[in-house]
């Protein structure tokens, strides 16, 4: 079956005008309803109609209870928990297991050349992230091109682009030299350009004299090293040192509890987002928003541009908390950028505001990143800390549809370790997850609409026969819905739309990977559909005759 897999199942793109009856035949019970349903981004393409060599499944009844005959070797694999819930192979991650947790990979010095971006891919990269603090658009060229070429040669696999933007960043001028701060000693910070000595820097905000008050305290670096206002200028602010380090060139700087009053997209940001636009990268990633507002003014810069790229919102500011619901409400997805974050915030509220994120997009049906010293140790030593072990670990229990690195692969010494390290941690933690049947209760809210509704029994029944989902989709939003029930098996998502595979974070696109004998799920749902034209949804369980 794999070969015969490898012929009509891509990572990317899967043409609607191949006829898969040569490659599959199956047994089948269908279940059919109809109803349209419209995506938030619509689009309609000219299709063919698939065909498929089918035959009825053996239905028994007993005591008017319908049962479904089938091979016991098709549930091997389920083991029933006393509380109900099942788990796929006891947490053994077998020789096929495919991990669902998606990988985001910052592409800097350390892995911008092409046999690296290749390297990474092999490794499990699924995003390539663009820190448009960093580089050049000449740069970043180079690296989409690269990304985009990996892409057309391997069309069984699918690397997106993510396009961080710089935001507000408030930070510290240029130094000849690290300049070393010592506890107790006074230092300052002027709003003064070019100004660099041994008790002095610029700073590049120039409100950032009235942003502070007296008994504020400064991070610099993400809370590496932290001053006291002790008093204030028309132009400079004066510090005492708390905590000491090494201070470079344009370190961040932020006012615990605080947020500048600045614009959380830039004009370099909206140049920078043009430049995405024109390269029709897969997602923004928008730093420090505060309030849904900014996010409804990029979606309309992008409708009006018609451009399809999925907006990420980071959160990373204090003034984001009150308006968290809003904010992910308005987006395509959020992160949870945990450096900054804890710069503006205690830092004990972090695993608390992480955990609350991650549940807040799961019930809102949005992915989620979980970002930011994931790995840090692995800047330099090859393998990470215990802690960071468990930190992956935690993220994916608690959901997080993705993981980011980022100095680890931008300019670290061992990039694809990293990538490894990561891969196998979330594997193995998945592989230990406990699985409901049901899909969690959480999303009951959401089962009024009928695409949900007909996700959650989809979910239900591929959990329940432990059985691949397989879904044909023109704009990805049932596949996307699906991956929100958390099914227990792989999703399959076919297209005829090019760029969707490419958009599609969540738990899904994977190539091998369904064998003969093994029982599959297929899932339709769509006002214009793909493969059953009499009918906008459908379910039916088949089996793969090779």
């Amino acid at each position: 079956m794999a070969a015969a897999v490898n012929n009509m199942c891509t990572d990317c793109v899967l043409s609607s005008s191949r006829n898969l009856s040569d490659a599959l035949s199956f047994h089948s019970k269908a279940i059919t309803t109809t109803r349209s349903r419209t995506t938030r981004r619509g689009c309609s393409v000219s299709h063919q109609k698939q065909r498929f060599s089918i035959r009825s499944m053996r239905i028994s009844h007993d005591n008017h209870a319908p049962k479904i005959s089938l091979f016991e070797e098709s549930l091997s694999s389920i083991f029933e928990l006393p509380n109900g819930q099942c788990t796929p192979g006891k947490g053994v991650v077998g020789p096929n297991a495919r991990r669902k947790t998606k990988i985001v990979c910052t592409i800097g010095p350390s892995t911008s050349s092409r046999e690296m971006i290749w390297k990474l891919a092999e490794e499990g990269m699924n995003v390539a992230r663009l820190n448009m603090s960093h580089g050049d658009h000449a740069s970043h060229q180079k690296t989409i091109d690269l990304v985009k070429e990996y892409n057309s040669q391997f069309e069984d696999k699918a690397v997106a682009i993510m396009l961080d933007t710089k935001g507000p960043e408030v930070r510290s001028g240029d130094v000849p030299q690290p300049i070393i701060l010592k506890e107790g000693q006074e230092f300052n910070f002027t709003i003064k350009r070019g100004v660099s000595t041994e008790d002095t820097v610029s700073v590049n905000y120039d409100d950032f004299v009235n942003d502070v008050e007296v008994g504020d305290i400064l991070l610099v670096d993400g809370g590496m090293m932290s001053l006291a206002v002790k008093s204030k200028t028309k132009d400079l602010v004066k510090c005492i040192v708390v905590d000491g380090g090494e201070l470079k060139s344009r370190r961040h700087l932020n006012v615990r509890g605080k947020s500048a009053n600045l614009p959380s997209i830039t004009d370099k940001d909206w140049e920078d987002i043009k430049f995405g636009v024109d390269n029709q990268v897969d997602f923004y990633a928008v730093s420090f928003v505060k309030d849904a507002k900014v996010v409804h003014e990029l979606e309309d810069y992008l409708k009006s541009c018609n451009a399809d790229i999925h907006v990420i919102v980071k959160i990373e500011s204090a003034d984001s908390i009150p308006n968290l619901h809003s904010i992910i409400s308005a987006s395509d997805g959020a992160m949870v950028a945990r450096g900054d974050l804890g710069a503006e915030l205690p830092i004990e509220d972090v695993p608390l505001l992480q955990e609350d994120i991650i549940r807040r997009c799961r019930s809102m049906q949005k992915p989620v990143i979980v970002a930011t010293n994931m790995l840090e140790s692995m800047i330099d030593h090859p393998t990470p800390t215990r802690a960071e072990v468990s930190d992956i670990a935690i993220a994916v229990r608690e959901g997080a549809d993705a993981v980011m690195l980022s100095g680890e692969t931008a300019h670290g010494k061992f990039p694809l370790k990293a990538v490894k390290v990561m891969h196998t941690v979330a594997l193995r933690t998945e592989s230990s997850l406990p699985v409901s049947i049901t899909p969690p209760t959480q999303f009951s809210a959401h089962k009024s609409h009928m695409g949900d509704m007909f996700a959650f029994h989809s979910t239900t029944m591929a959990n329940t026969l432990n059985t691949p989902i397989i879904v044909f989709t023109r704009t990805g939003s049932m596949a996307v819905i699906l991956s929100h029930y958390r099914p227990s098996s792989t999703i399959f998502a076919f297209t005829n739309q090019k760029t969707l595979p490419h958009a599609i974070l969540v738990w899904a696109y994977d190539k091998n990977l369904v064998t003969k004998g093994e029982f599959v799920t297929l899932v339709q749902s769509g006002a214009q559909p793909i493969w059953r034209q009499e009918s906008t949804h459908h379910i039916q369980v088949r089996k793969v005759q090779g």
